[in-house]
């Protein structure tokens, strides 16, 4: 009996699975021609980045990012994402940590996005200071308090 029960939990779970990843390539097909080339020239860049100058606790933010973000998509996605804002990235990371199997916490979520927030702050300077000339006064202020909160956690350590 014993065995019929683990039987049918391993193929309810592989089911769930198989749901889960035919979810994922139905997201991947309902994505317009524009979206998907956008997607595929992140995708051509780089895969890492150099962070032996950034402080040490985002170096393991790093590792935490490297390791859950490539559990769905390549890294060279949100490297060379056009994504630089941290309001951008908070949006990005919220929405990547309620994609079923992301296995991403609210505290992992936390340190994923004070990376991404740092990294571009100083690796996609051109791209914010871009994004923030462009943005309301208020979105603005918003943002770079965020960069502002960001470097005063980090460039202390």
């Amino acid at each position: 009996m014993k065995n019929i029960v683990t039987s049918r939990k391993l193929l309810f779970a592989a089911m769930a699975l198989a749901l889960v990843w035919a979810g994922a390539a139905r997201a991947d097909d309902q994505m317009d021609a524009a979206t998907k080339a956008r997607i595929d020239a992140f995708e051509k860049g780089p895969a890492s980045i150099d962070i032996s100058k950034y402080p040490s606790a985002l170096k393991d933010n790093y590792d935490l990012f490297s390791q859950k973000c490539t559990q769905c998509h390549k890294l060279s996605r949100p490297i060379n994402s056009d994504y630089a804002l941290p309001s951008e990235w908070s949006r990005y990371v919220k929405r990547m940590m309620r994609k079923p199997g992301s296995g991403i916490s609210s505290s992992e979520a936390k340190q994923i996005y004070e990376f991404l927030a740092y990294d571009s702050s100083v690796r996609k300077k051109a791209a914010v200071d871009a994004k923030l000339a462009a943005a309301t006064p208020e979105d603005r202020a918003a943002d770079e308090a965020k960069i502002k909160e960001v470097h005063d956690k980090y460039d202390g350590k």
